[in-house]
């Protein structure tokens, strides 16, 4: 699974300082229930907003991969090499971007429509800061879950991953980049995202991926817990907090 990123140290240091430092709220297992239906209901709201005037907070509106990558010059070309040339292209990028093989990626969209959200938990100095995840079709929003606690349906997304399929029958490879508010995501951060979309959704072990079915389908089972839990044991668990590899 090819994920790499352009992290440049100074940028990500500078914006690490200045990066407001919010209070991270913890769930308690009697919220949890309660919580997921009032996630649903807002997830409604800005999806209905969002179809009137498209992302918020100056992301890019329906950005397509031939916007990105010139289609006729790679018609004849690999699917490794062309997974190469994204991933270089993206590499002097202030962003993440990856090459992922067809069968994963329509095992992840498959998990996607039916469990289509999700909370992450980001590795911060001390402790773990949550993240709510939602699909829509190919494009995958985070908000943190204090933005959400805090703005209900006006929460910005904050990263946004965009997966384009346009080349997955011909050439076996679906390629991904993302968008993100700098004043709240990093690059290092969004990375750590990334790469936790694979473990969850993309995973073989029917154990992590229970977490995602008991969160869309038995909220009042899923213990937020649980998701630190895997990540620790993942190696995940220091990805995203600052001096992590």
């Amino acid at each position: 699974f090819l994920f790499a990123f352009s992290a440049k140290p100074q940028e990500y240091k500078e914006r690490l300082e200045k990066r407001h430092e919010t209070k991270k709220d913890v769930l308690g297992h009697s919220k949890q229930a309660e919580f997921v239906r009032v996630m649903e209901q807002e997830f409604e709201q800005r999806d209905k907003m969002a179809a009137g005037d498209g992302a918020s907070g100056g992301f890019t509106k329906n950005k397509t991969l031939g916007s990105i990558l010139n289609l006729e010059m790679i018609k004849d070309k690999t699917g490794e090499e062309i997974a190469q040339l994204w991933m270089q292209y993206f590499s002097t990028k202030d962003t993440i971007s990856a090459a992922i093989p067809s069968q994963i990626y329509e095992v992840i969209l498959g998990r996607s429509k039916s469990c289509p959200m999700f909370l992450f938990a980001l590795p911060q100095k001390e402790g773990y800061e949550f993240f709510v995840g939602q699909w829509s079709r190919h494009e995958l929003h985070f908000s943190s879950l204090i933005n959400i606690q805090t703005l209900g349906e006006n929460a910005p997304s904050q990263l946004i991953l965009y997966h384009y399929p346009d080349l997955e029958e011909e050439k076996g490879v679906v390629l991904m980049t993302a968008e993100m508010d700098p004043k709240f995501i990093t690059v290092h951060q969004a990375q750590c995202l990334a790469n936790q979309v694979q473990l969850f959704y993309g995973t073989q072990r029917q154990e992590t991926y229970r977490l995602v079915e008991t969160f869309n389908h038995h909220p009042e089972d899923f213990k937020h817990m649980s998701v630190i839990a895997e990540l620790e044991q993942s190696g995940l668990g220091s990805a995203g907090a600052p001096g992590g590899s």
